[in-house]
C-alpha cells in the first residue's frame, strides 16, 4: 500500500505509538546525579557553561572574558574573523558603500582579506557556480515540496550529490570547488523551494523562477529572486548583506559547526557534511531561535494592552519566566548567549540598522517595544533567575524583525541564516580535511547493569 500526505493510517499517533513512547521514557532515563558523579560534561559544557576545549582553528574567535588577577571577568563581547573584528571587517565595507559578504567569504576560505582584484574575481568565480543542474528546480524542488525550508535545503544538497561526478572525491581542491558551489547555490535552494511549497499549497499562487543576475551581490539576488516584480530598496539590500556577513561564522564550538567536524572527520563526501549541518541549524535551540522570537513578540503584541507601558510589559516578561504564557517553556527568547553575557557584537552592530529599517517599514512601535524589552528582560531574569553569568540581548533577539520588515516569509528564517553559515563550514570543513585526520571519536560511560538473556518462552 502506498502511503501519501493525508493518508491518517501512516501518520496519526495511534495508541499504541504512545504507549511504546512512554516505554521508551521509562527505560531510558538515567539518574542526572550519575552525571556529576563521573564528571560528564553534559553538551560538552562543565558546570559553569564553559564549552570543553575539543580542537583548534583559526577561522574565528568569540571573546567574552579576561582573566583579571586570576580570575575570569565578563566583557562586552568580541567576534573575530580570522583575527579581525567583525566590527572592523563591517564598518570597513559599510563606510566605503558596498556589500561585504562575498569579501566574507573569502576571508573565511582563504584567511586573507582580498584585494580588489581577487574580489573581482572571486565574484566571476561564484557567479559561474550559480546554475543548477538541468531541470533540478522541476525533477526535484517541485515534486516534493515541503513546508519546512531547512529540510527542503538539506534534500536538495544531498541531491546534489547525484549530480557530481567526483561527489565522493574528498580531495582538497575538489571539496573547494565544492564548497564555493554550495556558497553560490544556497540561496537559490531555498527561494525556489519556498516558491515550489506556496504553489503546492495554494495552486492559484504563481510559481515563478527568477534566475539570478551576475551583476548583483548575493543579498540582492535573494530579495531579486524572491520577489515578483524583483523590485527592493538599497537599505534592505544592506541591511541583509550586514545578516549573511554576521551569520556567516561564530566560533568552532556552536552545534552546527562542531557538527561539520564531526562528520568531515569521518572521511564523509562534502554535500553529507553540508546536510549533517543544516539539520543542526534547523533546531529551535540553535538557528530557529528568531523564529521562536518572533513569535513570542506576536503574542506580546496580542496580550499587552499598551506597548508603552513598562510595567504591563515587565508583567507579560515575568509570565514568560514563570511559564504563564506565549509557549509556556518559561524562556524570553533572543535573551542570553552560551558564550556572551555583557552584550553579543553581532546584535549591537545589527541594532544600529533596524531602527533605520523600521522608520522605512513605519514599524516604529514595534522597534520601540523591542528596545524595551531589551532593557527590561535582563533585569527581570536577573531577578528571578540565579545565573552565573549575565543576560544580553543576542542576534536572534532583532534578526526575526528585520526579516519580517524584509517582507521574508518565515519559513526562509533559518535559511537565511544557513546562507550566511555555510561559509564559515565551509571554512571548517577545509580546515578539518587539512589538519586533522583522526575521526572523532567521544566516549560515553555505560551506566546500565549487566543482565543474563532470557529465552523468548521464559520471559514475563
Amino acid at each position: 500500500m502506498a502511503k501519501k500526505k493525508g493518508d491518517d493510517e501512516f501518520f496519526t499517533i495511534t495508541p499504541e505509538i504512545k504507549n511504546l513512547a512512554q516505554l521508551c521514557v521509562q527505560k531510558n532515563k538515567i539518574d542526572p546525579s550519575l552525571f556529576q558523579k563521573y564528571d560528564v560534561k553534559r553538551g560538552l559544557r562543565d558546570l559553569n557553561g564553559e564549552g570543553v576545549l575539543c580542537g583548534l582553528t583559526e577561522i574565528s574567535e568569540v571573546k567574552a572574558k579576561k582573566e583579571v588577577n586570576g580570575k575570569k571577568v565578563p566583557i562586552p563581547g568580541e567576534l573575530y574573523y580570522r583575527g579581525i573584528n567583525v566590527n572592523d571587517l563591517t564598518r570597513g565595507f559599510l563606510s566605503e558603500n558596498r556589500f561585504g559578504f562575498e569579501e566574507t567569504v573569502y576571508l573565511l576560505l582563504f584567511s586573507e582579506l582580498p584585494t580588489a582584484a581577487q574580489l573581482t574575481e572571486f565574484r566571476e568565480l561564484m557567479n559561474k557556480y550559480r546554475t543548477l543542474p538541468t531541470n533540478f528546480v522541476r525533477d526535484i524542488i517541485m515534486k516534493a515540496p515541503s513546508s519546512d525550508m531547512m529540510n527542503t535545503l538539506a534534500r536538495s544538497v544531498l541531491t546534489l550529490y547525484a549530480y557530481d561526478e567526483k561527489g565522493n572525491d574528498t580531495s582538497l581542491e575538489n571539496t573547494l570547488r565544492q564548497c564555493i558551489e554550495m556558497i553560490a547555490l544556497f540561496p537559490q535552494l531555498a527561494v525556489y523551494g519556498y516558491q515550489a511549497y506556496v504553489h503546492d499549497t495554494d495552486p492559484s499562487q504563481p510559481f515563478f523562477i527568477h534566475t539570478p543576475r551576475n551583476d548583483l551581490s548575493t543579498a540582492e539576488n535573494i530579495l531579486y529572486m524572491l520577489r515578483i516584480d524583483n523590485q527592493y530598496s538599497e537599505l534592505e539590500a544592506r541591511i541583509l548583506d550586514l545578516a549573511l556577513v554576521l551569520h556567516a561564522e561564530h566560533g568552532g564550538g556552536n552545534n552546527s559547526t562542531f557538527t561539520t567536524h564531526v562528520v568531515a572527520s569521518s572521511g564523509s563526501d562534502s554535500y553529507s557534511v553540508i546536510a549533517a549541518a543544516l539539520s543542526s541549524l534547523k533546531g529551535p535551540k540553535h538557528g530557529g531561535a528568531n523564529i521562536k522570537v518572533v513569535q513570542m513578540f506576536a503574542d506580546m503584541m496580542e496580550n499587552v494592552k499598551d506597548w508603552t507601558d513598562e510595567e504591563e510589559v515587565s508583567d507579560y516578561l515575568r509570565k514568560l519566566l514563570r511559564g504563564e504564557a506565549f509557549d509556556h517553556k518559561g524562556l524570553i527568547y533572543g535573551m542570553g548567549h552560551a558564550v556572551y553575557s555583557i552584550s553579543d557584537p553581532r546584535a549591537l552592530i545589527f541594532r544600529k540598522f533596524v531602527k533605520s529599517l523600521s522608520e522605512e517599514k513605519g514599524k516604529q512601535k514595534e522597534y520601540a517595544l523591542y528596545s524595551m524589552v531589551e532593557r527590561l528582560a535582563p533585569k527581570i531574569i536577573s531577578q528571578k533567575r540565579r545565573t552565573y553569568k549575565g543576560v544580553s540581548a543576542n542576534i536572534d533577539f532583532y534578526s526575526g524583525f528585520v526579516y519580517r520588515m524584509l517582507g521574508l516569509p518565515i519559513e526562509l528564517f533559518t535559511p537565511v541564516f544557513a546562507m550566511g553559515r555555510i561559509a564559515g563550514w565551509s571554512a571548517h570543513l577545509l580546515e578539518e580535511r587539512i589538519n586533522t585526520g583522526k575521526i572523532i571519536r567521544p566516549a560515553y560511560k555505560n551506566v546500565m547493569p549487566h543482565h543474563i538473556y532470557i529465552p523468548l518462552n521464559e520471559r514475563k
